[in-house]
């Protein structure tokens, strides 16, 4: 009887023994489970921002370029401006130089007529 219990007590101390390294077994497994879906939960986020990052640097590469272009294109208007502009005080300028010419020509004239009138009267009195 002793020796029967013995032996029982042993089984059931195996089976103990079986249980709890499949419990065992299980439990590292559903470690293991959570600790890849918890990395992998991570990896995605990471790279995600990762994917964002170069995004966002082609953006900003993108962005310079089209500012500088915007710089060059800006300096041409303002040069073509200035160049309008002097040319529109060139055109004043003649414009000046022509009136002061057209005054100049009329006093001109006024003189030339006056002498003119002056040189004919004494002639026919």
């Amino acid at each position: 009887m002793l020796s029967r219990l013995l032996k029982e007590h042993q089984a059931k101390q195996g089976e103990r023994k079986e249980v709890q390294e499949k419990r065992r077994k299980e439990a590292i497994a559903a470690a293991t489970c959570l600790t890849e879906a918890l990395v992998d939960h991570l990896n995605v986020g990471v790279a995600q921002a990762y994917v964002n990052q170069r995004k966002l640097d082609h953006e900003v590469k993108t962005l310079q370029i089209q500012a500088a272009q915007f710089a060059k294109q800006t300096g041409q208007w303002i040069s073509m401006v200035e160049n309008f502009n002097q040319a529109l005080k060139e055109i004043g300028d003649v414009e000046n130089w022509a009136r002061s010419i057209e005054l100049d020509m009329r006093t001109i004239a006024t003189a030339l007529e006056y002498v003119y009138k002056g040189h004919l009267q004494p002639s026919t009195s």
